[in-house]
């Protein structure tokens, strides 16, 4: 049973959601750290960690997959492989972490900052 399994919604449909975590993990993996909403940043921990776990596994069947959840950036996927999941081949989760940087000043929102450890 599915009870209190909800996931942050952030006023979009669930297409546009895919998209926005499909594009902060791109830009995670590009930049290796990204400041975005708390919230947001707090959803996309888990999809990176996921992501991650996979990559560490390196077999043909868990590429197909992780291309198929980064929309097939091949050149991300590339990185995430060769460089991001060798670096945690010793470690069992806890990739990335969320920093708290306050604020915002024009709306007020709470920032965070995203970055892997």
């Amino acid at each position: 049973m599915r009870h209190h399994n909800t996931k942050r919604k952030f006023g979009r449909d669930k297409n546009q959601r895919k998209a926005l975590l499909n594009s902060l993990a791109l830009n995670l993996i590009v930049r290796g750290k990204i400041k975005t909403t708390e919230p947001k940043a707090k959803e996309l921990r888990p999809f990176m960690e996921k992501l991650i776990t996979k990559a560490k596994k390196g077999d043909m069947s868990t590429r197909r997959v992780v291309i198929s959840k980064l929309s097939n950036r091949s050149k991300e996927v590339k990185k995430l492989f060769e460089v991001i999941a060798p670096k945690y081949k010793d470690k069992n989760g806890g990739y990335t972490r969320v920093l708290k940087l306050g604020a915002r000043k024009a709306d007020g929102a709470k920032m965070a900052q995203i970055e892997f450890v």
